[in-house]
């Protein structure tokens, strides 16, 4: 998705001195660092288990085993194998009446109980990973990728985009690579897979996110919608209410480690580890690198409304705000009459600027007395919401309307959006019409925030619900403290950089052409009855779109997630192949049977099936050339392969959202209740942004972006040859569609 953007030309610097041996200290630093991080998480992950449970123990099991060894004792049969009697041997003698025989017999058999039952749980959670670690179930042919396989995957993957003299000039770089310096590299890539728990995704989340210095809004952020064709309420306040309670209803179900694990084609459960940084978690900037702060726990949301910036409790004492309570309280910011201080109303434009000059503005005007107070207010909330005084929706007959809606969620007028403090930003238009998210990508990918926003969806329309009158169900208390105004003190200096900072983000907002639309002839339903994925037949279509928007091919990049592995994010699927182009090519001469251009359009879609498979399995080759590259920055290698590889842009950069992976309700009771997905800003200056959701049967949402600064882009230009790609290649299967 946006973590392209990070990826193209990407870039650090280590200078460290000395000969090669302390070289290969500072890279084994690094990978012990890397490690010490993983085992800081097991232990914290040890420590949960002990207070929630030890899967797959409990302790009624527990109970049953120390009552066999008990009641065979006592029957006689010693099922130990005298491992109790050296176990009550080796107990401290007790003084007087305290240790009697029989206690140390007791005792001891609980110890060998317990020995036995944490012995059956670590043996059942071994042969679990073992089987959760087989991929060959999504192959018909699998096994392990070599280096020479890895490297000839990627000259595959370029052979379609260049010339022979460019691409022989690439083979011999390769070549060079593979037999000089790849086989030094590895090595150290191979400890820290010993040591580390992911050997990727550390290092993708502080290279690739939190060591980039440019601008979050745009480049990064990203966007979700809300359900576009049904209308809950037209109030505001209650449309808060419900989403806010919502919210933290899922919190506490994270907190209790009672919702379940998505599964990967409904078999193996995907890894969670990006849930636990949902709530409470900061970005904070710095000059050279970012990090990211998480709290155990946070009782209060920040708010913005009309340059204003508040407090808002979720509690009382212990008791979770009900949602007339939360409504009751929204509604007294919206009513409260007081301006903003000097230099609050843009005063969110310093985290849509640079990171480097927010990281100083932060540490110059933000480090004591009040300023520091209202500040941490923010950064320790569990979200940030912003109430905006526009109103957008989505109206099916006015097309543009879903674009306006996208563009307010994506940066809005880059002073109402926080891009850093909490990783996302709730956004509610006037009347409450519509609700949005924007997301923060460092500490996690999108469908974690999708699998989130469902529940909160879901929740609202179908269990909390709305009087006729469209208020929260529930009477509030009147009684409950106002939220609490935060108070700034920003002095000139601090004014002049908050508005350089807006200008910043502006120019960037406004460079950005979007275009959304809905797709309405078909959906997955008639994909399927052409017997191909519906993810490969749209990357299929937009290779022929790109190309007769363009006439050329391009790098393109597909977002894959990798969670089948513990802690694991995403791969790229690069989706320009030798027999995408072939079928495109073949489309474009126009000469061809249609039974030929079937059979090119399934050989391409067999290819992009069988390589997304790759992706999920940690057979890409993306991140594996990007953990290369550390490392030899790390050892001062000069690789001029992989400093090509990873300089290369995606000027084609897509995702599809996942429409569904919990069930809150039923789809066809209910068809209406669609997300439209979301969308994010173009990776390249010359290139296009696509995120997709297949939403149903009947149905696809596209988002397409682009910059207005390009003389080669036009959004709604690609998007119209989306359109017809999809068309034209369902029109090749014959099957009926509907009427559009």
């Amino acid at each position: 998705m946006a973590e392209a953007h990070q990826a193209v030309a990407f870039q650090f610097t280590v200078t460290p001195e000395g000969v090669d041996f302390r070289l290969s200290r500072e890279a084994l630093k690094h990978i012990y660092l890397s490690g010490i991080n993983s085992w800081k998480k097991r232990l914290i992950r040890i420590k949960n288990g002990i207070l929630r449970g030890v899967y797959p123990g409990s302790p009624t099991s527990w109970l049953v085993v120390v009552m066999a060894t008990v009641g065979s004792s006592y029957c006689n049969v010693d099922i130990s194998l005298g491992l109790v009697g050296c176990i009550q041997r080796c107990l401290p003698r007790g003084c007087g009446p305290y240790q009697p025989p029989q206690t140390q017999a007791l005792l001891s058999m609980a110890i060998f109980s317990t020995g036995v039952w944490a012995t059956g749980i670590f043996f059942f959670r071994q042969t679990l990973k073992l089987l959760l670690s087989y991929h060959g179930w999504m192959f018909e042919m699998h096994g392990k990728t070599s280096h020479l396989t890895r490297i000839w995957a990627y000259l595959e993957s370029v052979r379609p985009l260049l010339d022979d003299e460019e691409y022989y000039r690439m083979e011999m770089l390769a070549k060079e690579f593979k037999e000089k310096t790849a086989p030094r590299l590895q090595k150290y890539l191979v400890l820290k897979s010993w040591w580390a728990t992911n050997y990727v995704s550390d290092w993708w989340e502080e290279y690739i996110y939190l060591r980039g210095r440019s601008p979050l809004m745009v480049n990064s952020n990203y966007y979700v919608m809300d359900l576009v064709l049904v209308r809950n309420t037209d109030v505001q306040a209650a449309r808060l209410g419900n989403v806010i309670h919502a919210m933290i209803m899922y919190r506490r179900k994270l907190d209790r480690e009672e919702i379940k694990p998505v599964m990967a084609l409904g078999i193996v459960p995907m890894c969670s580890y990006q849930m636990e940084r949902m709530f409470n978690t900061t970005r904070i900037p710095g000059k050279e690198t970012d990090t990211l702060q998480h709290l155990s726990d946070s009782r209060h949301v920040a708010v913005y409304h009309k340059g204003r910036f508040f407090k808002l409790w979720l509690y009382e004492g212990s008791r979770l705000l009900q949602p007339r309570d939360l409504e009751m309280q929204f509604q007294r910011i919206l009513d409260d009459p007081s301006p903003p201080q000097p230099g609050e109303e843009k005063l969110a434009a310093l985290t849509a600027g640079g990171r480097v000059e927010w990281a100083q503005a932060r540490q110059a005007f933000f480090s004591s007395g009040k300023n520091k107070a209202a500040l941490e207010a923010i950064e320790r909330a569990a979200f940030f919401v912003a109430l905006d005084e526009e109103s957008y929706w989505y109206d099916p007959e006015d097309e543009a309307s879903l674009s306006l809606y996208g563009k307010a969620l994506l940066h809005g007028n880059c002073y109402n959006r926080l891009g850093t403090p909490s990783p996302t930003d709730y956004i509610t238009s006037k009347l409450g019409l519509k609700l949005g998210l924007n997301a923060e990508h460092a500490w996690a990918d999108a469908p974690i925030i999708g699998h989130l926003w469902e529940f909160v969806l879901g929740t609202d329309s179908f269990h909390l619900g709305y009087t006729e009158t469209g208020h929260c169900l529930g009477k509030p208390n009147p009684a409950l403290a106002p939220p609490m105004r935060l108070q700034w003190d920003i002095p000139k200096q601090c004014q002049a950089v908050i508005e350089s900072s807006y200008q910043v983000a502006k120019a960037l907002a406004d460079d950005v052409e979007l275009y959304c639309f809905q797709f309405l002839p078909f959906g997955k339903g008639l994909i399927k009855r052409c017997r191909t994925s519906p993810d490969a037949f749209v990357q299929i279509a937009l290779q022929l779109a790109h190309f007769r928007d363009r006439g050329k091919f391009c790098l393109t990049y597909e977002a894959s997630m990798t969670r089948m592995f513990r802690e694991g994010r995403t791969e790229t699927v690069r989706s320009c192949t030798s027999e995408s182009t072939a079928f495109v090519q073949a489309m474009m001469e126009g000469s061809h049977m249609k039974a030929d251009l079937r059979d090119l359009f399934q050989k391409a879609s067999k290819k992009h099936q069988n390589m997304y498979r790759l992706a999920m399995t940690g057979a890409g080759i993306d991140r594996h050339l990007f953990c290369l590259y550390v490392v030899s920055k790390y050892l001062g290698v000069s690789s001029p392969f992989l400093a090509e590889v990873l300089s290369e842009p995606w000027c084609l950069s897509t995702s599809q959202i996942p429409q569904s992976q919990i069930r809150m309700f039923d789809p066809e009771q209910h068809p209406n209740h669609l997300g439209a997905g979301g969308g994010f800003g173009p990776v390249a200056d010359d290139g296009y942004g696509v995120s997709y959701m297949i939403a149903g049967e009947n149905m696809i949402f596209f988002h397409v972006s682009s910059k207005f600064s390009s003389s080669e882009t036009n959004a709604q230009r690609f998007g119209n040859h989306i359109r017809q790609a999809l068309l034209d290649i369902a029109d090749l299967f014959q099957v009926p569609k509907a009427d559009s």
